[in-house]
């Protein structure tokens, strides 16, 4: 694997995550418990997707074939995809969206943070804007799980249920592989496993805030940041997602 093919795929990774998760939540759009919910989930999508665009266009223009971010986001099959399982997963209740959120915007934030001392100035850049807008995905994020967490029975019960459901995709997020270490090598971005003690800390004070218990197993489901697997969800989300150019190829506003 070259450099650059290399940076394609980290690329990827980085807009793959933020595309597939930013589809989940805006799919709460007109459906979100109360009005200020709506607004607020449909803002962090605009976010996320808004990400998408600049890491997305940065690896079109990295792979040098022509694509655009759009080819990229709009005409890629799910085995070509390279986001973590954890954002495909389904939104489920309101609980099972924010804990969600949650455990992927905390570790988004160490990488954002980490990626702004790039190397390379074009991910520096993209991550120095990206960051202000994923530290407040965060605070929301953080407060709604210990609101909820701490709330209610029912709202706890939830709020452990979807805690047990998720905890198991956290681990694939500081997974390592070569595609990792030629980054590193190169001072593009860090490991991610250099990551995981700052996550787990913090992870283990929200959860402790919410009066929630983290699971014992670090087992971690994989395969999503390298296309080797991904769960159903992904497929059935493209099919929705993309079916106004596979439907109509070419098609502009």
């Amino acid at each position: 694997m070259t450099r650059d093919e290399a940076f394609f795929e980290f690329l990827c990774r980085m807009g793959d995550n933020t595309l597939v998760l930013g589809h989940r939540v805006s799919e709460w759009c007109g459906h979100a418990p109360v009005l200020e919910e709506d607004i607020a989930l449909a803002n962090t999508a605009l976010d996320l997707i808004g990400q998408t665009q600049m890491w997305l266009g940065l690896a079109a223009e990295i792979e040098g074939d022509g694509r655009s971010a759009d080819d990229l986001a709009m005409l890629r099959d799910a085995w070509d995809f390279r986001n973590v399982l954890l954002a495909e997963q389904p939104n489920g209740d309101f609980g099972q969206t924010m804990m969600r959120q949650y455990l992927f915007d905390q570790y988004h934030l160490l990488m954002l943070q980490a990626l702004a001392g790039s190397s390379d100035e074009r991910v520096a850049g993209i991550a120095a804007k990206s960051v202000k807008e994923v530290a407040y995905h965060v605070e929301r994020s953080r407060d709604t799980v210990v609101g909820l967490g701490d709330g209610t029975s029912e709202s706890h019960r939830r709020m452990q249920a979807a805690l047990d459901l998720l905890y198991p995709y956290v681990g694939e997020m500081f997974e390592s592989d070569a595609v990792d270490a030629a980054m590193e090598e190169a001072g593009i971005a860090p490991d991610p496993a250099s990551l995981r003690d700052a996550y787990d800390a913090a992870l283990t004070q929200t959860m402790a805030e919410a009066t929630l218990t983290l699971p014992d197993s670090r087992f971690a489901h994989s395969g999503g940041r390298t296309g080797f697997r991904h769960t159903e969800h992904l497929g059935h989300m493209l099919t929705q997602m993309q079916w106004l150019q596979r439907a109509y190829p070419g098609a502009t506003w």
